[in-house]
């Protein structure tokens, strides 16, 4: 695994450790639904880099996001200091 890959796993499950129990449930929950609702605010955990997303109606791979609807707003908060500080490298 080439070091970008590396660094952007790493951040992903950093990420994702931030959640609770129930939240992991709710995001899970909600990478079955079929799509996000316009104006709904996401992070793709694919293209951390991207930041924080809002959706435009289109259809969004859901199993690599964690929508901002499906975690506490604490959490969230935690899930955005976190982007800031993490080094995330791409290829």
């Amino acid at each position: 695994m080439i070091n970008e890959q590396r660094s952007n796993l790493f951040s992903r499950e950093h990420i994702l450790k931030l959640l609770s129990d129930e939240e992991i449930a709710e995001v899970s929950t909600a990478e079955s639904a079929p799509r996000l609702l316009a104006g709904d605010e996401y992070i793709d955990l694919d293209e951390l880099d991207k930041g924080v997303q809002r959706a435009d109606g289109a259809r969004v791979m859901m199993g690599h996001v964690l929508p901002k609807k499906a975690i506490h707003q604490a959490t969230w908060a935690k899930v955005l200091t976190e982007l800031e500080s993490c080094p995330v490298s791409f290829p």
